[in-house]
């Protein structure tokens, strides 16, 4: 990430810093972020990067520079008692003056384009639903903000879009709290209120033993879709994960799928678990494991394709025969030159205009029914059959279920 230091002028003459994240295009949307209770530290930096990366100009405010510039903490012993102090000795009411002061400095930013959105963690979450509430912020996303209920008189000034994740364990947002939040902003138009069953406090902090990741990646993509809903930036997924898929299985040329991901992507083969965790280990799977171990009469049959604000599902039907050691998909099984067909499902996630990471799923008894290294008889494995039927639905159903007859001429 392009990164730097943008110095905001405050309203009663002082002057604060911003972390500056720009993205891989060096313009877009505008982004405030907002701190937790330990100040711009290396996890808020991180957060102001991955948002650079999908497209955004962030901006993070040092909110605590009345009080102490530069306030850079950790999660434990003195340093979370430090965090505690200062939280207690915050002025909110100044610090929205400093984040709207920071909605302006970015809006002159000469590489913010379009709309501006707010988004923040903790007390960073109170501060975002304060956003909606007093500023002009294009949208506003909190999560597990403290003390929001101390502010619902303020509801009736919101006039953006605003998200609220919630942790259905946090004992900053008590489930009293949480009932009384979601009354005052029920019949509000564009809010959108999400409670992550069993998490606590900071279930989206990947440094904190709280996290809970897959609750964080749920709350990130919802959190996505909206800042792409309102700000943007639109990427065209479809092209890219054509253009992705051209070089794995046309050109065959690991040199040219790398650069269609990020720097550090990942691929998971979810029967197999094969593929690789960032560039180089997945550089050398496509080079020596993939895109030369498909058969030459590899073909994939489309089903369906689903576009989202952060990746594509993309359902088809992988089709081949097995003329030579597939590594990715038959590991250790010498070539049994037998054809076979199996539907895939495939889960792609984007990071702006990259992809970032790829599960792939398939039905692995089937295929080793089909190639003659397992006997399917007695054990409920469809083999090429369930390719069939996904292209023609009016196949009979249950043929491997015995109980099926049992149950004809029932009520029901």
């Amino acid at each position: 990430m392009n990164e730097q230091w943008t110095q905001v002028k405050s309203r009663d003459g002082g002057e604060f810093r911003a972390y500056t994240a720009l993205p891989p295009e060096g313009s877009g949307p505008g982004l405030v972020l907002l701190q937790e209770i330990f100040g711009v530290n290396a996890s808020m930096r991180a957060t102001a990067d991955r948002y650079a990366e999908e497209g955004y100009v962030v901006m993070v405010p040092d909110l605590f520079w009345r009080l102490e510039p530069g306030v850079d903490l950790g999660y434990e012993g003195a340093d979370m008692a430090k965090a505690l102090d200062l939280y207690d000795r915050f002025d909110a009411d100044l610090a929205m003056d400093d984040v709207a002061q920071t909605l302006a400095a970015l809006r002159a930013h000469p590489s913010q384009r379009g709309k501006v959105g707010a988004l923040g963690y903790c007390l960073g979450g109170r501060l975002a639903y304060l956003a909606a509430a007093r500023t002009d912020v294009d949208c506003a996303i909190g999560y597990y903000a403290v003390a929001l209920e101390n502010h619902l008189d303020e509801a009736g000034t919101i006039r953006c879009p605003l998200m609220l994740h919630f942790a259905a364990e946090d004992g900053w947002c008590d489930a009293a709290s949480c009932t009384r939040i979601e009354t005052a902003l029920a019949d509000k138009p564009g809010v959108e209120l999400y409670t992550y069953a069993g998490c606590d406090h900071a279930f989206a902090a990947p440094a904190r033993p709280q996290y809970d990741k897959p609750a964080a990646m749920m709350a990130y993509s919802r959190s996505l879709a909206m800042l792409r809903r309102v700000l943007g930036p639109i990427y065209d997924f479809n092209a890219l994960w054509e253009e992705h898929c051209y070089h794995e299985f046309v050109t065959r040329n690991p040199s040219d799928v790398m650069p269609t991901m990020v720097a550090q992507p990942y691929v998971n083969h979810i029967p197999t678990m094969t593929g690789g965790v960032g560039h180089d280990e997945l550089k050398r799977f496509y080079t020596h494991h993939f895109v030369h171990s498909n058969p030459a009469d590899t073909r994939l049959i489309p089903i369906s394709r689903t576009i989202g604000s952060d990746r594509v599902v993309d359902e088809f039907i992988f089709c081949c025969t097995h003329d030579r050691e597939i590594d990715w998909l038959l590991p250790g099984l010498a070539p049994t030159g037998k054809y076979f067909e199996v539907p895939m499902l495939a889960v792609i996630c984007f990071r702006g205009s990259k992809l970032y990471n790829e599960h792939i799923y398939w039905d692995q008894a089937s295929v080793l029914a089909q190639i003659g290294a397992i006997d399917p008889t007695g054990l409920p494995i469809a083999g090429a059959a369930s390719a069939k039927k996904l292209l023609d639905e009016t196949l009979p159903s249950n043929t491997l279920m015995p109980a099926w007859k049992t149950s004809e001429g029932k009520p029901f």
